[in-house]
């Protein structure tokens, strides 16, 4: 059931955005879409790369959920999946607030530690 060292060889929701917005092109990409949404043209207009090469960022986010595209008359228009990119920040906020608790934990132990010495 596993490959590559473990790894399963399904990707969860989280894992699929996780490595869509590993990649700098397509973090910028999310950025401009949280703008409003625009035409594939005008998204791919500040990236020195042909469109084809453009596309592939766009399936990978598409893909992942965090963003969807539909043709409009002979334009493919695409905006930002907001509820999926929350649930990519609720994640994030979480073990954020986890690491915090675990710091302040650790620091007064620290604290009570060097108040015995």
């Amino acid at each position: 059931m596993a490959q590559n060292g473990g790894m399963p060889h399904h990707s969860s929701p989280l894992d699929l955005a996780f490595n869509a917005l590993s990649d700098p092109t397509r973090r910028a990409v999310i950025s401009r879409l949280a703008e409003g949404e625009v035409p594939v043209t005008v998204l791919a207009q500040p990236f020195d790369m042909a469109l084809p090469s453009f596309s592939q960022h766009l399936k990978v986010l598409e893909d992942s959920g965090l963003i969807t595209s539909e043709k409009r008359g002979r334009s493919r228009w695409c905006r930002l999946v907001r509820p999926r990119f929350e649930e990519v920040a609720d994640w994030m906020e979480t073990e954020r607030r986890q690491w915090a608790e675990r710091l302040d934990r650790l620091e007064s132990y620290l604290d009570a530690k060097n108040g015995e010495a």
